[in-house]
């Protein structure tokens, strides 16, 4: 299969063009076949892909000097989409001439970008942000919404919880994939009124291509038990927040244990292949690439510090979203709600 080029906005994120270009070319090295409409600073790409001369072939560069502001606010951003590396990058695949884009800029300004030039898909209310967290099981966990609506209702959950299982298919292979909704008890009589009443239609759901489990709590997030967990875009980038904080908690402590006298240093060569494995595990390189799913294409947010690794994960996660072609999964299920009888606007019929 030939994937559409992926637009990368190479002047977001806190290293601009250098990581961007490189995190492209490594994941062109893995994928041969990837292809790319390099969004910025023409001399600077083109100085960038002088050192890799495996993108010069497969890459187009398209001239822009405008950048929107880490700290800009997204509708100050929006009135300057036409002229800025990242607004660009994502009016290619409105128009056609990508089928993806990748950046590492403003997530608010990406998001609200992004929702004007592609627009929510129909029958969905609002998209949301969805990422892939490390577990203890043998695939990673689907998070979502990770700060992409602060309030939702019942209705959106729902909707939250069909798209985060049609990317949980892709992810893990699975046919049903274990859906749970994050609360603060899995008993059944926890949570807010719209948690309950979206967990009461998501078991009433028997039609759809999931297995909803009920809740979970947030320090069971990463155990593996199961493979999507749905919240509100506030309790989630909360979550996100401190599982992120965690890990560089743990992390930074192990360096302060084993660096804390000889016997500590001896210990540490001993424990070495342990201690890279959970280095491994914990690095947010390795599962970057979060997406706002519900729109109708495909645009991925890298962390703005991730490194050239972190970048081409996602880059790789756009070129997989492409090859199993995500938007048409959500419609798909999208219909089979709106058939068992959950209106888009959330009133039963």
């Amino acid at each position: 299969m030939t994937l559409p080029r992926i637009a990368v906005d190479a002047m977001g994120g806190d290293d601009g063009v250098r990581v961007m270009v490189e995190g492209a070319a490594l994941a062109r090295r893995e994928h041969d076949t990837f292809k790319f409409l390099l969004v910025g600073d023409q001399a600077r790409i083109e100085a960038a892909l002088e050192t890799h001369p495996n993108m010069r072939g497969a890459s187009e560069i398209l001239h822009c000097e405008d950048v929107v502001g880490g700290d800009e606010k997204p509708s100050r951003a929006l009135r300057r989409a036409r002229t800025t590396s990242m607004g660009l990058a994502v009016d290619a695949v409105k128009r056609g001439e990508a089928g993806a884009a990748v950046s590492a800029g403003n997530t608010g300004a990406l998001m609200a970008m992004s929702k004007l030039a592609l627009r929510t898909m129909p029958g969905l209310d609002r998209p949301a942000l969805a990422a892939l967290l490390p577990t203890l099981g043998e695939d990673d966990v689907i998070m979502l919404d990770l700060g992409a609506n602060r309030d939702c209702d019942a209705r959106n959950l729902v909707q939250f919880a069909i798209m985060g299982a049609a990317y949980s298919r892709i992810v893990t292979g699975r046919e049903r994939p274990r859906v749970r909704l994050l609360n603060i008890g899995t008993e059944e009589t926890k949570g807010t009124e719209d948690i309950q009443e979206a967990a009461n239609r998501l078991r009433a759901s028997t039609g759809l291509a999931m297995d909803f489990e009920g809740f979970v709590e947030a320090d069971k997030i990463n155990r593996g038990q199961c493979d999507v967990v749905v919240c509100d875009g506030f309790s989630g980038n909360i979550a996100l927040k401190a599982i992120e904080g965690a890990a560089r908690f743990v992390t930074d402590l192990l360096k302060q244990a084993f660096s804390s006298s000889i016997r500590s240093k001896v210990g540490f060569l001993v424990s070495r292949p342990a201690t890279e494995l959970l280095k491994h595990h914990l690095d947010p390189n390795n599962h970057n690439g979060a997406v706002f799913l519900g729109l109708n294409g495909v645009v991925v947010k890298s962390h703005g510090s991730a490194n050239a690794k972190g970048v081409a994960n996602a880059v790789k996660v756009a070129a997989r979203l492409l090859e199993d072609d995500i938007v048409n999964r959500i419609a798909h299920d999208l219909g089979e709600v709106s058939d068992m009888g959950f209106a888009a606007n959330g009133a039963a019929k």
